[in-house]
């Protein structure tokens, strides 16, 4: 098989072949992006540590979690929404920012900071879990195989 587009070398004799949409792509997502903020939390609560302390080192490892609990949530209601109404994830995914936006908030308002956390701390594990995670996530999507055209019908085969 070859290309008129450029004159080059042949790309090969083999058949091609479709390899077909991503299984879960929701679930690899949260796999791939969890293990991406999870490395970055545990670099961020080492240098806590070093620098100010057990209580530094929970602070950042408590402002990670919390983001990324708060992205998690968004993944796995892709993945059991869109199995089932692919149509429909977009209006829950909606509904479940607005949920996890008050939801977290009220919760923060209501318990507020403990004494032991420190601010700088939690702010810095957040904001590296934030950006790892969304790395992750792009990098993630742009590696997904979605199928965009409906496979072509065969003619000869009996339809059922």
């Amino acid at each position: 098989m070859t290309s008129n587009a450029e004159p080059g070398p042949v790309s090969g004799k083999g058949p091609v072949g479709a390899s077909g949409p991503t299984g879960s792509l929701w679930l690899r997502l949260l796999k791939l992006s969890a293990a991406a903020a999870a490395a970055g939390l545990v670099l961020c609560a080492i240098a806590a540590m070093l620098l100010d302390g057990g209580a530094a080192a929970l602070s950042s490892a408590g402002g990670g979690l919390l983001v990324m609990l708060f992205f998690g949530i968004s993944l796995l209601v892709g993945h059991f929404v869109g199995r089932s109404n692919p149509s429909g994830a977009i209006g829950v995914f909606v509904a479940t920012y607005f949920i996890k936006v008050v939801g977290f908030a009220a919760v923060l308002l209501i318990l507020g900071a403990p004494a032991w956390l420190q601010a700088r701390w939690f702010v810095a594990g957040a904001v590296v879990a934030v950006v790892l995670w969304q790395v992750a996530e792009i990098y993630g999507f742009s590696k997904a195989r979605l199928q965009i055209y409906n496979d072509p019908e065969d003619k000869e085969a009996p339809r059922a």
